[in-house]
């Protein structure tokens, strides 16, 4: 498998790239906030935003418009640093939250309160973190079996990705006057996202963060290799349960709200470790404010491009990320 070379920059000019990151991000959320079925002008965004004058189009924007925004933002970051975590934890360049299958069980466990159990709506994202750990455990039994292999990991999470898709189809039989609302939430749909939803993903989104903080240190420990690691004190074993653990964590409480939408924790981490190198303390980071501007970039471009229709974000990420899958599988046989 080649290496993506590192870049020698100072922790200065990393420090400055990811800045220059959070700035072009806070500029698209208001070019997204703007535009829309409803096309408000930049005054009257931000009139209404911070000097109180609120008109009724902005009423619109923020009652439906910026919900969705900002939660596009942290299901982008929060797939985006997953995909970073999996990726050093499997030793994989292929490792994705959608591919492995951690949003497919995610997904079943969401689906399956929203259709069969539905008196514990209440706990969606807790069944959908549930999911995705069941998820993660069958992939790692099957994928470990006879010592730990990257290649097996990734076959064995395609699939145990298939297995749950199936599930989870099956599931929607039941629901079939809703079929059509569950299969666009499948396909990654950010529509019907509400303040409510946002408010609970930024709850947990915080929980996955100051976990992902814990384990900065021993994920630039496992790039080293294992053996590496287990010399310099690290039980690597536990330690790879851990990372997984966050990386399920953030996958989850992701697809809880927003659908099952892949390739951002691929793409994202690649582009990041091209640019700014792989010492995690940057690498996270900038990986997070990434992949909630390219997710935002994505789904206002989903509900613009065909307006007044909108196609799901996941079909969208799916046109992106398919060709760099493509890309990396190519590369890493170089």
């Amino acid at each position: 498998m080649s290496k993506i070379k590192t870049p020698t920059l100072s922790s200065f000019k990393k420090i400055c790239m990811i800045l220059t990151t959070v700035f072009v991000l806070c500029f698209t959320i208001l070019i997204s906030l703007r535009i829309g079925s409803i096309d408000v002008s930049f005054k009257e965004l931000i009139d209404g935003m911070f000097l109180n004058k609120q008109s009724n189009n902005f009423l619109i924007i923020r009652d439906l418009r910026m919900p969705r925004v900002l939660s596009a933002v942290l299901i982008g970051g929060n797939l985006a640093v997953a995909g970073a975590l999996l990726q050093t934890t499997m030793k994989n360049p292929l490792a994705d939250p959608g591919i492995i299958g951690i949003s497919s069980g995610a997904s079943l466990g969401a689906i399956a309160v929203m259709v069969i159990f539905t008196d514990l709506i209440k706990y969606k994202i807790i069944i959908a973190f549930i999911g995705g750990i069941i998820a993660a455990c069958l992939v790692y039994l099957i994928g470990e079996d006879k010592g730990f292999s990257p290649v097996r990991i990734i076959l064995a999470g395609v699939c145990v990705n298939s297995i749950l898709n199936a599930l989870s189809s099956m599931v929607t039989v039941f629901n079939s006057a809703g079929v059509s609302s569950i299969q666009t939430w499948l396909l990654g749909s950010l529509v019907n996202v509400t303040w409510n939803d946002f408010k609970i993903l930024a709850l947990y989104t915080i929980v996955g963060i100051a976990l992902c903080l814990l384990v900065i240190k021993s994920c630039d420990l496992m790039g080293l290799g294992d053996k590496t690691a287990q010399s310099l004190g690290l039980n690597v074993n536990r330690v790879r349960v851990m990372i997984t653990f966050v990386a399920v964590f953030l996958t989850s409480i992701s697809t809880g709200v927003g659908g099952v939408i892949s390739f951002v924790g691929l793409v994202i981490p690649h582009i990041c470790r091209f640019l700014i190198g792989s010492s995690h303390k940057f690498l996270i980071p900038f990986s997070y404010f990434m992949g909630g501007f390219l997710l935002l970039v994505a789904d206002t471009v989903s509900r613009n491009i065909f307006r007044p229709y909108e196609i799901p974000v996941g079909l969208t990420m799916c046109l992106v990320g398919g060709p760099f899958f493509i890309y990396i599988l190519r590369r890493s046989k170089r």
